[in-house]
């Protein structure tokens, strides 16, 4: 039994550890402290979701429907390289911590944002329920043990991400260090829109 939740857990920080837009935003809201825990919690939640679908059969259903990919992939797509080029844009201009880009970020806008950077990234229904959900029903009966592994490799890397940020606070107070980070960010998510619109 634990055998098999360790190897969910490492299964799970696997595929979300890797560099991506979602774990971009986060990095950037939580080294900024603002709406994190909304942030954070929509991310968990939406990789809960996810995977949970996908051991149930979830991604079954969607191997036999793979129509639904292509459209999420340029929705995606066109998401992430307008997400980039606003991401230039700030790094053009940047700016210190405090100060940001004139305004704060409304908790709607982070959750809303939290959500497309999420749901709209095809990467996201095949690592999450495609994968994920192949692997776990391997497991059989115990699939369900590996899903508690996935669970907790996602809550442990969200809110370490989301709350371990601010401890990189004292070097994001130099506007060219958001020029680096904005830069980089807009960088990850343009090649990553790009990369969805040509596969």
């Amino acid at each position: 039994m634990l055998n098999i939740v360790f190897t969910g857990m490492l299964t799970g920080l696997a595929l979300i550890v890797a560099i991506g837009a979602q774990n971009a935003f986060i990095l950037r809201q939580g080294i900024r402290g603002e709406q994190v825990l909304p942030i954070v919690l929509t991310c968990l939640a939406s990789d809960l979701l996810a995977i949970t679908a996908g051991v149930a059969g979830l991604g079954a259903l969607v191997d036999r429907r793979p129509g639904v990919l292509p459209v999420a992939q340029i929705l995606g797509g066109v998401y992430l390289i307008g997400f980039g080029i606003h991401a230039a844009l700030r790094a053009w201009r940047p700016s210190g911590l405090d100060a940001g880009d004139g305004s704060a970020m409304s908790m709607r806008t982070a959750v809303l944002t939290a959500l497309a950077l999420t749901w709209l990234n095809p990467h996201f229904y095949l690592d999450a329920v495609v994968l994920l959900g192949t692997v776990a029903n391997s497991f059989g009966v115990d699939r369900w043990w590996f899903l508690v592994g996935t669970w907790i490799a996602s809550a442990t890397w969200f809110f370490s991400l989301g709350y371990g940020s601010r401890l990189l606070r004292g070097f994001f107070a130099r506007p060219h260090s958001w020029r680096v980070l904005d830069g980089s960010i807009a960088l990850v998510m343009g090649a990553l829109g790009v990369t969805l619109l040509t596969h």
